[in-house]
């Protein structure tokens, strides 16, 4: 009796609702419905729709780092610090040190992935919480970042890269495709492979996985190893995207990397998560930004209204599950 009352409950903790998924589409439709009429149909346009894309590859990816690291009840701070860092190193290493396109973007995916886990492996030594751990790395990292590229921006790296990061599929940029494939691996990972189910397990219910044989450890520093390799993701997009990396690469990132997975359904104390919810919000944000620019409103005005909207969904997760 007591495994049957349990399993409802794990069932629940890997799959978000769809009632909040389909809310999040019919929000995406109806704003992007309304800037297109709002824009007489500009918004329509090959170009218009490929530059929608372009910019909301980035967002879908750290959304998804977050989402990582949400997952077992973690949050990490320095997923801009570590974004713009990778970047920087990445295009040194291409522009500076001649090294292949190839081995950069390897290069990078590794040092995303290794700095992630040591973050996980601090969390776990010194039993202090990840928001604390990884604030301390994103200043030693933005210090790195600095000390790495000054007042220079890089941009004499890889053309094959940088344009493989303009190109487009019926004017769906490859960049945005690329972000997608990773969100559905990440989706498949979370529901069928055994280290998802342990991570969400992990977040869901600590004591209850370590009783199961699970360890907590292992999935705090397996979660921010993955956060880390999101980032690495990212990072590279950027480098493909971007006209260079400066120092400023990655300074705007962290409250978008919040605002996607939250907005998307993931709950901030772990356990439960949504690839697609987070998806969604991502474009709901990019939308609000296409909003800004298209009626000619102050910059401050997006931030004012995703951190408004953040600000909501905690509540009211926080309410309904005080309610429970």
């Amino acid at each position: 009796m007591t495994t049957q009352t349990k399993e409802p409950s794990l069932t629940r903790s890997k799959f978000s609702l769809p009632a909040n998924e389909m809310t999040l589409l019919a929000l995406a439709v109806a704003g992007f419905v309304g800037l297109a009429i709002a824009s007489g149909g500009s918004l329509l346009s090959g170009s218009s729709l490929q530059t929608l894309f372009t910019y909301l590859a980035v967002p879908v990816l750290i959304g998804l780092a977050q989402l990582v690291a949400l997952s077992v009840g973690q949050m990490n701070l320095s997923v801009g610090a570590l974004g713009g860092f990778v970047a920087v190193a990445a295009g040194i290493a291409m522009a500076h040190a001649g090294v292949p396109a190839w081995i950069a973007v390897l290069g990078a995916l590794v040092l995303g992935a290794a700095v992630g886990a040591i973050n996980g492996v601090l969390v776990v030594l010194t039993r202090i919480n990840g928001f604390i751990v990884t604030l301390a790395t994103m200043t030693i990292l933005a210090g790195l970042q600095y000390q790495l590229v000054g007042t220079e921006t890089v941009a004499n790296y890889s053309p094959g890269l940088r344009s493989l990061g303009t190109a487009a599929v019926f004017h769906i940029p490859v960049i945005f495709i690329v972000s997608l494939v990773v969100a559905g691996l990440l989706a498949l990972f979370m529901r069928r492979a055994i280290w998802g189910r342990r991570l969400l397990a992990s977040g869901g219910n600590p004591l209850a996985a370590r009783l199961s044989g699970i360890s907590n450890d292992r999935s705090v520093v397996l979660a921010h190893c993955l956060s880390g390799l999101l980032i690495g993701v990212a990072a590279v997009v950027t480098l493909m995207s971007s006209p260079g990396v400066n120092q400023s690469i990655g300074g705007d990132w962290l409250l978008s990397s919040f605002a996607a997975p939250i907005i998307g359904g993931v709950a901030l104390s772990g356990g439960a998560v949504s690839v697609s919810g987070t998806v969604l919000a991502a474009l709901i944000v990019r939308l609000v930004d296409v909003a800004r620019a298209q009626f000619s409103l102050n910059p401050s005005w997006v931030n004012f209204v995703v951190g408004a909207v953040v600000l909501g969904t905690v509540v009211v997760t926080h309410r309904r599950g005080a309610n429970a």
